[in-house]
């Protein structure tokens, strides 16, 4: 079966009352209800409780509290690099952008532009840059680290689908991670500009930020902008940034000669957050 075939039903389904439906089932405090629930996902993802905080399922009122949990803090001990890797994941692509095009997967790109909600000076300062596509399965911790030190300078709401981003997805859905509704969050480093676009999916109740809050709902039918002052929100290397409350995607953009990434990183690699994932360029 063709992929283009494969993902036709995403097409059909009411995708975003789904998405809102799981939600409202994620949210819901229901006691045994939602630990057995919790139970069932960590035995059919094989979810590894032994990194969290508390491994107990019974101790999560809701299932958003259990999906992003913590880690305790001896689960993932930072590099001494000048930029981790800001998830748990796996690698869906990396490498160079071609005159604003990042690549999805074979026979897709699209454009920087089109990923930031079309400012075209934006995207403009990473022509010719660097990209890595980060995807977040069902089993992996949810939560988003600063890959450097940063401070924030905008934060863009993208309205958008909410197709599934999956790896079929990505091969079978034209433009996706720029077609989904996502968050652009811009930031200024030592190392120059860079961007962490958090991308929504199916089912993927809501993205969070740790300045802001709950970022949608409410879905929002515009890009809808918000402006910080050079000091107003500084994060260091490896704090978190946000989460995601169901699994997705994270795209980063560099500027052109930022980064040289590691060069064990390659499409479907398993990643973890705090693992080294490049030097300077």
């Amino acid at each position: 079966m063709s992929d283009a075939l494969a993902v036709f039903a995403q097409y059909l389904l009411p995708k975003k009352a789904l998405t809102a439906f799981a939600g409202w089932v994620a949210g819901a405090r229901a006691g045994k209800a939602t630990t057995a629930l919790i139970r069932w996902f960590i035995h059919k993802y094989r979810v590894d409780m032994s990194e969290a905080a508390n491994p107990d399922p019974a101790a999560y009122p809701t299932f958003n509290a259990f999906f992003t949990r913590a880690l305790h803090p001896q689960a993932r001990p930072m590099a001494q690099a000048p930029f981790v890797c800001p998830v748990d994941g796996a690698i869906s692509q990396l490498g160079a952008m071609d005159h604003g095009q990042i690549f999805q997967a074979k026979g897709h790109h699209y454009s920087s532009t089109a990923l930031v909600g079309g400012d075209a000076a934006l995207a403009a300062q990473f022509d010719h840059g660097s990209f890595a596509t980060i995807y977040l399965s069902p089993r992996d911790y949810h939560r988003i680290h600063m890959p450097c030190d940063g401070a924030l300078r905008r934060m863009i709401y993208v309205p958008g689908d909410l197709f599934s981003v999956n790896p079929t997805t990505a091969r079978g859905v034209p433009g996706l991670f720029a077609r989904n509704e996502r968050v652009v969050c811009v930031f200024d480093s030592p190392h120059g500009p860079f961007v962490l676009t958090l991308v929504g999916a199916t089912v993927v109740g809501s993205m969070a930020t740790v300045w802001h809050g709950v970022v949608n709902p409410p879905r929002l039918p515009q890009v809808t902008e918000w402006h910080y002052e050079p000091a107003q929100v500084v994060l260091r290397q490896g704090q978190e940034m946000g989460r995601f409350l169901l699994g997705s995607t994270v795209v980063l953009l560099f500027p052109r000669g930022t980064v040289a990434f590691d060069p064990g990183w390659s499409p479907g690699l398993p990643v973890k957050w705090g693992e080294k994932m490049a030097n300077n360029g």
